[in-house]
């Protein structure tokens, strides 16, 4: 056995036991709810691919929405499946999670390419684009997709990639949320990468916490990391998807639970798209999942402000081709 099927095949016992032995998702019958191990093969260059996919009680013939959650780096789909309550979420509303898997050593530092970020992705220009289009077509195949109903989700880089991916290919994408990420950085001052405008509109979520030392809401350096990157703002991220949607001035504005949130909403926008911006006034680098929140100090209002659940409200109200908000 060569010394890189070896680190393969290691891999894949070490993922198998941080996972439990997550069944693999059933090739032929019916699917029990619960979560799976989609085994999408080898990439172009040569790594193993897959993703945990979580099935609703129900699923039958009748399409279904399907939701792609991107983990952050140095993360993993299973963590991200439990900080974000979105498998539950799922269960509750009939819709499929799928969380695919970054690339990492041994089950650690998995992250994802998005263009301007990060690491040892960037540097070796993982398809991590190509990776997220092969799930997709695995999904087709096996499950009652509603491919007029696909929405995104990412967390930190997670959410670069989100940004990529439905700036990349719109058409496939009925609308997306990113919390805590950057749609473009730079290093010492050079610029490699710029986000392209899409062809088409998406609706956007885009949300970022005040307190974040990791990728910071004003943009620049890392507080936390330091280095030498420095990451554009929310505010320029709310920019390039408020043009790219053909929005016009003026949001209606929302504060809420004492003022530590405040929502800003464009919905004249191009083709029945939307954009709406949230802005958390005391958090830091973290999924407001329903773990983190009911964690906050009794009678701190963020309490009461599940994310997840808020992304999913903004997200069911569209969908492919034509877009505009759903009844």
């Amino acid at each position: 056995m060569t010394l890189c099927n070896c680190v393969h095949w290691m891999t894949v016992v070490l993922a198998c036991l941080l996972t439990a032995c997550t069944p693999l998702l059933p090739t032929t019958g019916t699917i029990p709810s619960r979560t799976c191990t989609l085994d999408l093969g080898d990439d172009a260059q040569g790594w193993s691919r897959s993703a945990l996919v979580h099935i609703p009680p129900g699923l039958g013939s009748e399409p279904a929405p399907l939701l792609v959650v991107v983990h952050g780096a140095f993360s993993t789909a299973a963590a991200m499946e439990k900080e974000t309550g979105f498998s539950a979420l799922a269960d509750e509303e009939g819709f499929v999670v799928a969380y695919p898997e970054g690339i990492g050593l041994f089950g650690y530092l998995e992250h994802w390419n998005a263009g301007h970020c990060c690491a040892k992705a960037e540097a070796e220009d993982w398809d991590d684009v190509g990776t997220i289009l092969r799930l997709l077509a695995a999904l087709d195949q096996r499950l009652p997709i509603d491919r007029s109903r696909v929405y995104l989700a990412g967390m930190s880089n997670g959410g670069m990639l989100v940004y990529r991916l439905a700036a990349e290919h719109p058409e496939i994408f009925a609308a997306a949320a990113v919390m805590s990420g950057a749609i473009g950085s730079s290093v010492d001052g050079v610029t490699s990468w710029t986000l392209p405008t899409p062809a088409l509109p998406v609706p956007f979520l885009v949300a970022h916490g005040r307190a974040d030392r990791h990728i910071p809401f004003a943009g620049g350096t890392s507080p936390q990391k330091g280095g030498d990157r420095s990451y554009r703002s929310f505010d320029d991220a709310v920019a390039f998807w408020r043009t790219a949607d053909g929005c016009n001035e003026g949001p209606d504005l929302i504060t809420w639970a004492a003022g530590a949130i405040e929502i800003k909403d464009w919905n004249d926008c191009r083709a029945g798209s939307g954009v709406r911006a949230v802005v958390l006034s005391d958090w830091g680098h973290v999924w407001p999942g329903p773990a983190a929140i009911a964690a906050r100090p009794a009678g701190d209002p963020l309490r009461r402000f599940d994310f997840s659940r808020a992304c999913w409200t903004f997200l069911r109200q569209f969908r492919r081709p034509g877009l505009g908000a759903q009844p």
